[in-house]
Order: C-alpha cells, then structure tokens, then sequence
C-alpha cells in the first residue's frame, strides 16, 4: 500500500491518544482482579504477584514466558475445570514437575454496594488455591486482612454468583484454543454455539430441557404417589379407629389417677378415724388417773382409821385381860359350883322333860275326849230328818266335786285338741319342706356368690354373662341401632359401700332392668332373653330415646349440706344408666341418711329438705313424711363391695339353717312323743271319772246305814288328867327358875368376861376391817398402775400412728396436693381401682399397647398429611411451573431475538470504523450463524463468507465479533489471549482501538489483554497498565524466576 506521512502519523496518533485517555476516566469495582500470584505452577516457579489495573491491562511477552500460564491459573482458582483451559486433562498436570503442590493466590476487589460480606471479608477478598500432586484442590478464603474465612467451595461459588464471574463463558475469558474452535472454525452452528455460550442463552436452554425432563418425571412420580396417597389414607383410618377406642382408655385412665387420688386421702381419713378415738381415751384416760389418786388415797386413809381402831380395841382387850386374871381364882371357885349346880340342872331338866310328856298326852286326851263329847252331844239332839238334810248336802257337795272334775276332763281334751292342731304331723311336715326349700335356696345363692369372685355379673343371675355376651354379639352384627344398657345394677358403683342396703332397697327390681333405646332394638333383645333365659325370669326391659348427657336435674333435685342423695351416692359412667334411673326412680330426689332416728327427724318433724319425698336408711327403712317402712332383707346382695363378707356371711347363715333343720327334726320326735303321752293321760282321766262314779255311788249306800252308839267312859278321867297337869307345871316352873340361879355368876365375874368376848369380836371384825381395806387399797394401787401401762401403750401407739399418719398425708400430698374428702372407704376404693385396672389391662391386651398406637396413629397421619401435602404442592408447582415455563420459553425467545438485533448492530458498527460491511444472520430454528464480510465500500451484494478473507481481514472480523458480544454481556473482567496474531500493523490498531474504545464504553469493566506484541505505540495515562514478562531462559530450563512486571 501506500507509505502515510510520518508528520501526519504523529498527529493522528496524538488525538488517538487523547480521545483514549478521556474514554477511560471511570475505574471498574466489584469483582475485578486486583493480583494474582503463581508458585509451582505449571513450569514456572515463581510468577508474579501480578497487580492489575482497574481498566485496561497488558500482558507481552515472548512465547514461554508465562502468559497463557496466567490465564490457566486464573481460571483454575476461580473454579474452572482443567478442561476448560485446554493445558491439561486433570488438575494435577499444573504441578511443576519435582514439585508436591502447586500455589495461585488471586486477589478480587469487594467494595461498592454488591460487596460481597463485606463486613467479614472487608474490601478485598484473597482466594488461595492449592493442588496436590494426587490432584486434590484445597480452598482458603481469606480476608483483606489475611483471616481465614472459609475453606468450602460453596463459599467461592457463593462469591463468583455474588459478583457475577463466569470464568467458562468465553465472552469473559477467550484462550486461543476457544477463539481457534469457535471464531476460527468454519462451521456456523459452531458461531451459533459460540454465541449461545457467550450470552448464557445455551445455559438457559440446558435449564429449560432439564426443567421439562424433571417434570415429566415428577409427573410420573405423582401418578405413583396418588396410589401411594390413597394406600396412606386407608391405613391413617385404620389408625384413626384404634386411636379413638383409646379415648375411653384413656377415661379410665383418668378414673383410675383419680380414684388414686381419693384411694390416698381416703387412708388419710380412716387413718385419721382410727386416732380420734385413741386420742378421746387417751383424755379421758388422763382425766380418770385423777379419780385413781383419790381412791387410793381413800382407801389408804380407810386402812390407818382401821389400823387405829385396831390399836384401840386390843388396848382395851388388854386392859379387860388383866380384869380377868385378877378375877381368876374367884373364877375358878365359880367354875365348881357351876358344875354342882349344872348337875342338879340336869336332873331338873330330866324331870321337867318327863313332866312335859306327860303334860302332852293328858292334853291330847283332853281334846279328844272335849271332841267326842261334843259330837255325841250333837249326835243326841239330832232326829231322822236332819241326817236325811245332811246326806242330801254331802250327795250335792260330790255332785260338785264331780262335775269339776268332769269340766277339768273336758279341759284337758281341748288343751289336746288344740295341741294336735298346732303340732299336727301336716303342719310339721310342710314347715320342713319351707326349711329345705329356704336352705336349698341360700346354697344355691352362695353357689351364685362364689362363682361371682370372678365374674360380678354372676351376682345378677347364673345365665347374665350368657346374655350380656349375645347382646354384645348382635350389637357387633348390627342387630341393634343402639347397644341395650342393663343389668342397671351392673352399671353403677356405689361411693360409701355402708349405702348398699338403702340403695338396693330403693331401686329393687331396677338393678335386673335393661333399658333400650327404641322398640325395635327391645324386641330383638326380648328374642335373645327367650333363647338364653330358658324357664328362667326375665329381666324388666325399659325403652326410652338414649341421650348422650346427663339431665339437668339443678332445678328438682335435692341438695342437703349433710346428706346425700342417692345420685350422689352413686358412680355412673353412662349418662344413658343415670337418665333411666333418674327418669323410672327419681333418685335424685331421694336421701340417704345412715341414722334411722336421724331419718326420721329430718323427714317427719317439720318440713322435709326442698324436693325431698322420700329417704332411705342404712338399715333399708324407707321413711316418708307421714309413715315408715320397714326393710325386708337384712343384708345387700348385689351392690355389696365385699363379696367375701356376704360369702362367710351366707355359709354361717346356712350353717344355721342346717343346724335349725336339725332340731326341728328333733322336735318333731318330741313333739310326736308328747302326743302319746297326752293320749295316755286322757285314757287315764277317763278311767279315773268311771272310779269315781263307782265312789259315789258306793258312799251314797254307806250313808243310808245308822251310827253306832258312842262309849261315854273317858269322861269320868277328866278332872283327875287336868289336875295332874296342873302338878306337873308348878312343878316345871320351880326347877327353871332353881337352873336360872344355878346358871349365871354374880355379876363382878360377868360383866369381864362378857367385854372380853364382846371385845375379841370387836378386834375380829376391825382386822378384817383393816384387811379389806388393804385389799382395797391394793386393788386400786394395781389398777392405777394398769392405768397408767395402758396410758404409756396408747400413747405410744398414738405416736406410732400418727407418725404413720404424718407418713400418710406426705405420700398423699405427693399423689394428690390438694386435700380431697372422700366419702367412701379405703376397702370399696381398693375394690374398684382393682377392677378398674383388670378392666384397663384386659382393654389394652385387646387393643395392643397405647404408646406404639398413638405413635402409628401420629405417624400414620403425618405420613398421610405429608404426602397429601407433598402431592398437593407438586400438582401446584407443575401448574405454576407449567405457566412460568411458558413465560420464560416467551421471555427466552423474546431475549434471543433481541441480543441477535442487538449483537447485529454492534458487529456492523465495528465493522464501519474499518469500512467494511457485512451481515449477521441468525438460523434459531437450525441453530447456525451465518456472517458475511465485504473489506472497503462496495456493494452489499459483493457480500461474501468470512472464509474467503485473507488472515488478517478474519482476525479483524472475528474481534469485531468479540466486541459486539462484549458489548451484549455482563462480567465484572474480560480477558483475551493473543487477539492480534493474525493481524497486521493496520488491522492490529484499528482493532486496539476499537477495542480501548469498548472499555471505555464500559469503564466498571477491567479488561486484560495477552499479546506477544510490545504494545509500545500506546499513550501513557495511569488506567493503562502493562505487565511485561521476562523471557524465559533457554539455558537453565523453565525453572527460573518471572516475576518483573513494568508500567509504561
């Protein structure tokens, strides 16, 4: 061509310079290179620390001197793979050969508003990457400061999002491998390729088609999880059913914790019970001991008056003593004639004794003889008529006899009569019949009790369980629309078990009632007492509509502040059992007062409690206001808590019936035996009257005869008897009255001897005087001292029992800390908390073990809530996805039309700085990349394919298409290695140029440019740096150091 002029050249180059300097006055931020440095690197030792520019950087330097290195390690630290850099196959090639490991330290600017963690790594952030010889890479993200903050490679893909480095886009970093493959290729799908990889569009395109492949497959995946939806669905229901017959599990639960509660306090107060009365005895104890004292000391007093009486009277025996020793001679005189004169009393009394028998017989004879005299004077006066007159008496007076004796007969008769109609063999025999019958009765009872140790519906009847069971069975088959309610009897409890009788009383027949919800489900349950209640007595049957709560009874029922109400009494766990007996019996209107005279004041003086008609004792009496009635049985049989008392209390009762059949039978042999004897005795009374008919009549013959004349001779001794008599008695009275004389001394002898016996026995009675009041004193001594024992026992037995009542209220407080007071008994709690647990135990071995049941129940919900939900979310996401893939498939096409209008443009205005025209044409549909070139001004139509352009034109061509990209895409650096080697001088400026003029349309960019050239024609300014490396040493190998760099 043409040579220019070289004035000419120096001025155009002058305003090249300028226009450059003033292009690039804005410095690039975020996510620039501010250094790089590479040890053991490839084959170099040591290159660097490299310090780019913000703007514009150079690389020159002769092959071998580092520069593709540069750009390999840059790639490589920023994550690339060693494919990408086409150096290498794996990551451990880098290494220098004798070397273990390899060093890149890059250092990244990370100021401005997209600073990435700034306030961890500050402005700065130095990524330093090691690789092994085994070709392991190992990361160290530190801080300008040089902290180590992360050593993740999620950390650096975090920060490259963060500042938007791409190092695999070939718009950010073009090697000459990539710029030979694609700029250089002469296929236009690779073109087409080169732009999609360069604008991220074939990136989007790899999304898109992964996006719809893994939509297919969640497709098909919720396709397989519908089934698997409705698989968890049955089984969550499956759950849900045992999960809900665990409620009233968990009510008996709550029955049972509570009874606990009651069964803790209800110790406590029996506890409490047991010592009141220890502690009222041991008061009153302490109050007697007074009472003690003062009987001792009474007594003990009694015992010194006694003592000292003693002492008196033997005092005054002593002093009458001495009395009678003096006397003793004159005694002894006294003695000897007392003994003449007692045997001339003895003689005397002998004849007095004859003269006495005489005395009597005389007087005997004396009144028989005034007796017969009388009698025959009588006899004389008496004529024929009286004797007749007299007869007819004495025969009136055996009449009467007679007839007395006949009624006494007759008497006795009905006195037999009436005895065989009480102890009639047909009366005896049907009272002994009754007795079986009332024995084989209890046994069959106790039979029923026993059986009931193990099953308390045997209490109800033998064939209950039976029935119980088939209403159970036709319940489960559907028979019945509500399952029947009965024995009531069965479906209450009682809270104080003293109530059992007056309960029982009051309800009566309603404890074997069944209640049912309508009459249908009564005619079934009717069918099923025939088939199992055989000839047996049916149950009463009660239909009523079945209610889910108990009635409000606030407004009828009675409320004493003392007593309660047989509602109260009881513990109904179905509200169908309450309402059936609040609706036939009205038990909320009823009393149960224990005391019968309590009873009766409550109810029959003054006004009875408010919507109270009726009361019950614990004895069964059941008192009105205006009558009582008295209960018929004496013990409860079926709501009794103890079944083991009602047992012994059957076997005693029929023990006794055995031991009264006996001696019925026994005396039916008496009674037999005495209506033999009164036979026999009514025989002999019969005999007897006949004898004394036969009497009669023989006395009646014997008074007709005439009495004998009469022997008048012992008259005539009357007078001489009398006579004698009168002898005999001056007689009598002279020798008493000599014996009276001869028998008592004078009495100076007698009065001595007389106070000395008088004396002794006074002595006598106050020695035993003095004992007893001993043994009295003693008596009471012993029992003060049992007293007090006994005070010592019991209060050691009251402190014993109430540290055990200490002991009782902390466990309680434990269990229960809030004071309960309970009602019922400790025994009754025991007996139904074990029943209730029999009952939990036997629900849960049907039902399987509560926790793991809830647990599949919780986790088969949750399975089935979370598929269900994951379902649910994944129809929602293929629906959003469906639409937003639609609206990015527009968004992408509408993107790719406008970067091709958009990278047309920039290409022909690079193009025009040269003079050249050409086109761009885009095939989206057959992904191809057709560009058209023509050097200089001609015709369009001239147009011809880049392959017919000489290498300089291509290169030209091929960096016109690199700025155009550039100029299309976004990244925070861009780096090209050796852009110019086809150019020549011409080509090679007008492309710098163009290219210096590209960075100065974007100035927040860096650009790093690699080139053999020296690129000594560029202007000095300080937004152009130049890193020129040193030749490498052909001598001494590759190992050398590279490291110089100079700014022009």
């Amino acid at each position: 061509g043409k040579k220019s002029n070289p004035a000419t050249s120096h001025r155009v180059e002058t305003e090249r310079c300028r226009f450059i300097c003033a292009l690039l006055q804005r410095v690039a931020d975020v996510g620039i290179v501010e250094s790089i440095t590479l040890k053991n690197f490839m084959c170099h030792s040591l290159l660097g620390p490299f310090t780019f520019g913000s703007n514009v950087n150079f690389v020159v330097g002769s092959n071998g001197s580092g520069k593709s290195a540069v750009l390999t390690a840059l790639i490589v630290a920023l994550g690339g793979n060693a494919q990408a850099t086409n150096r290498g196959s794996s990551l451990k090639g880098f290494v220098k050969e004798g070397e273990s490991s390899a060093d890149v330290s890059i250092t990244l600017c990370n100021k401005g508003r997209d600073a990435f963690k700034p306030e961890a790594y500050g402005t700065a952030i130095n990524v330093d990457l090691r690789i092994t010889r085994e070709g392991l890479r190992t990361y160290k993200l530190r801080s300008k400061s040089g902290n180590i903050i992360s050593t993740k490679k999620e950390e650096l893909m975090c920060i490259l999002d963060n500042l938007n480095i791409q190092v695999n886009n070939p718009v950010s970093i073009l090697t000459q491998e990539m710029s030979k493959y694609f700029l250089h290729s002469k296929g236009e799908g690779d073109k087409y390729r080169f732009f999609m990889k360069a604008t991220q569009l074939e990136q989007m395109r790899e999304d898109f088609v992964y996006i719809k492949s893994t939509k297919h497959i969640t497709e098909d995946k919720m396709s397989q999880q519908g089934e698997c939806v409705e698989e968890l669905k049955q089984k969550y229901q499956e759950k849900m059913d045992r999960y809900k017959s665990l409620a009233s599990l968990d009510e008996m639960h709550s029955k049972l914790e509570e009874l606990q509660k009651q069964m803790a306090w209800a110790l406590v107060i029996e506890m409490e019970r047991e010592i009141q009365p220890m502690r009222e005895k041991l008061q009153s104890d302490r109050q007697s001991t007074g009472k003690y004292d003062e009987k001792v000391e009474e007594w003990k007093n009694k015992v010194e008056e006694a003592e000292q009486k003693y002492k008196q009277i033997q005092d005054q025996l002593e002093g009458i003593t001495q009395r009678i020793q003096e006397l003793q001679p004159q005694c002894t005189q006294l003695k000897t004639e007392v003994q003449k004169r007692n045997s001339l009393l003895k003689s005397s009394e002998v004849s007095v004794h004859r003269c006495r028998t005489n005395l009597r017989d005389l007087e005997k004879d004396k009144t028989q003889l005034s007796t017969r005299i009388e009698e025959l004077k009588f006899s004389i006066s008496q004529t024929t008529g009286a004797e007749s007159q007299a007869r007819a008496v004495r025969m009136e007076q055996i009449r009467a006899e007679l007839e007395n004796m006949q009624h006494q007969i007759s008497t006795l008769g009905q006195q037999i009569n009436q005895y065989e109609q009480v102890y009639s063999p047909h009366i005896l025999r049907q009272e002994q019949h009754n007795l079986h019958r009332s024995i084989e009765a209890n046994r069959k009872n106790l039979q029923i009790m026993e059986s009931s140790r193990s099953n308390c519906l045997r209490r109800f009847g033998e064939h209950m369980p039976a029935l119980l069971s088939s209403i159970q069975e036709a319940h489960r088959k559907g028979q019945f629309k509500q399952r029947p309610r009965g024995p009531l009897g069965y479906c209450i409890s009682l809270k104080d078990p003293e109530l059992a009788l007056a309960v029982e009383v009051c309800l009566k027949s309603f404890l074997h009632s069944f209640t049912c919800d309508n009459y249908d489900d009564e005619k079934v349950l009717q069918g099923l007492m025939a088939r199992v209640l055989k000839g047996g007595r049916r149950p009463t049957i009660i239909t009523s509509a079945f209610l889910s709560n108990v009635h409000d009874t606030t407004s009828r029922a009675v409320n004493h502040p003392e007593y309660p109400s047989v509602l109260q009494a009881l513990e109904i766990e179905d509200p169908v059992v309450a309402n059936c007996l609040i609706d036939q019996r009205g038990i909320e209107s009823i009393l149960l007062i224990k005391n019968r005279t309590e009873a009766r004041r409550v109810m029959q003086r003054g006004n009875p409690p408010r919507n109270c008609n009726q009361a019950f004792s614990v004895e069964g009496d059941q008192i009105f206001t205006n009558r009582t009635y008295t209960a018929d049985q004496p013990r409860a049989k079926f709501l009794s808590s103890d079944i083991e008392e009602e047992i012994r209390h059957s076997q005693g009762e029929l023990e006794n019936q055995k031991a009264h059949a006996a001696r019925f039978q026994q005396q039916m042999r008496n009674v037999e035996e005495d209506i033999k004897k009164n036979e026999g005795l009514l025989k002999r009374a019969h005999t007897e009257q006949r004898m004394i008919k036969l009497q009669l009549e023989l006395t009646d013959l014997q008074n007709v005869e005439e009495p004998q004349s009469e022997d008048l001779n012992p008259l005539a001794s009357y007078d001489a008897a009398e006579q004698e008599y009168k002898q005999h008695k001056d007689q009598i009275s002279a020798v008493a009255e000599e014996a009276d004389s001869i028998k008592w001394p004078t009495p100076d002898v007698r009065l001595p001897l007389f106070f000395s016996v008088v004396l002794q026995e006074e002595l006598s009675k106050s020695d035993q005087e003095g004992v007893r009041c001993k043994h009295h004193k003693k008596h009471y001594e012993d029992k003060r001292k049992v007293h007090l024992k006994s005070i010592e026992t019991l209060e050691a037995s009251l402190n014993v029992k109430e540290q055990e009542l200490a002991t009782s209220v902390a466990k309680a407080s434990e269990i229960c800390p809030e004071r309960t007071e309970v009602r019922r008994t400790a025994k009754s709690l025991d007996s139904e908390i074990s029943r209730l647990k029999t009952k939990i135990t036997t629900q849960q071995g049907q039902q399987g073990d509560r926790e793991e049941i809830v647990r599949q129940y919780h986790e088969a919900l949750t399975n089935y809530k979370d598929m269900k939900h994951q379902v649910k979310n994944l129809n929602n996401f293929i629906k959003t996805l469906d639409n937003i893939i639609s609206m990015r498939l527009k968004a992408y096409a509408d993107l790719r039309r406008f970067l091709s209008a958009r990278c047309k443009y920039y290409f022909d205005s690079m193009l025009a700085q040269r003079g050249y025209t050409g086109s761009m044409t885009f095939d989206h549909k057959n992904e191809t990349l057709s560009i058209t070139v023509q050097p200089g001004a001609g015709n369009k139509a001239d147009l011809s394919d880049m392959r017919s352009l000489s290498g300089g034109e291509r290169s030209f061509s091929t960096v016109c298409f690199v700025l155009s990209l550039w100029a299309i895409t976004e990244a925070p650096f861009r780096c090209l290695d050796e852009f110019d080697v086809y150019m020549d001088m011409v080509n090679r400026r007008i492309s710098m140029d163009m290219m210096l003029k590209v960075a100065a349309s974007q100035r927040n960019r860096q650009f790093i440019f690699l080139t053999p050239q020296s690129m000594s024609t560029l202007p000095e300014t300080d937004l152009i740096r130049i890193l020129r490396l040193k030749d490498p040493d052909r001598s001494h190998g590759a190992g050398q150091r590279n490291g110089e760099e100079e700014q022009d």
